[in-house]
């Protein structure tokens, strides 16, 4: 059976008699990754290395390799910073963010506007990071000087 997107979901939600009834039908399709699962699978989805993702998002590789294993818990920077460094989607770093337990972004935010173009135009961090900054908006790992 083919997988529900989330509109589709939605609109079985509105028109379920019952919250059971719902759950029945469509309980499958619920996702129910931790932040370490989403990560995985989104690395073998893209066919991407951990190594790789360190490099691009300028984290320090030590703490990348702790996200990926669940070991730390981190901040939403840090979480976006991985999305544009693996040139998720929107919809894919919305995800991330859900599973990562923090907010998603805004675009009435101009911060997350900015970060919301990069990923619609799979900028890299250094070009997210000069944008920010041309807009006086804090970059993604401090100052650039």
């Amino acid at each position: 059976m083919p997988d529900k997107d989330t509109l589709q979901l939605e609109n079985e939600l509105a028109a379920a008699e019952s919250v059971e009834e719902f759950f029945a039908g469509n309980e499958k399709f619920f996702q129910k990754f931790t932040l370490a699962q989403y990560l995985e699978f989104l690395l073998k989805e893209k066919n991407l290395s951990k190594a790789e993702i360190a490099k691009k998002s300028l984290l320090n590789p030590v703490y990348v390799y702790h996200i990926f294993a669940g070991r730390k818990k981190t901040s939403r920077v840090k979480i976006l910073s991985l999305a544009v460094a693996m040139n998720l989607t929107v919809n894919e770093t919305q995800r991330l963010l859900y599973f990562a337990g923090v907010e998603k972004l805004y675009v009435k935010n101009s911060w997350d506007s900015i970060i919301l173009f990069a990923l619609k135009n799979n900028l890299t961090i250094e070009r997210t990071n000069n944008l920010l900054d041309k807009f006086s908006e804090t970059p993604f790992l401090g100052d650039l000087n």
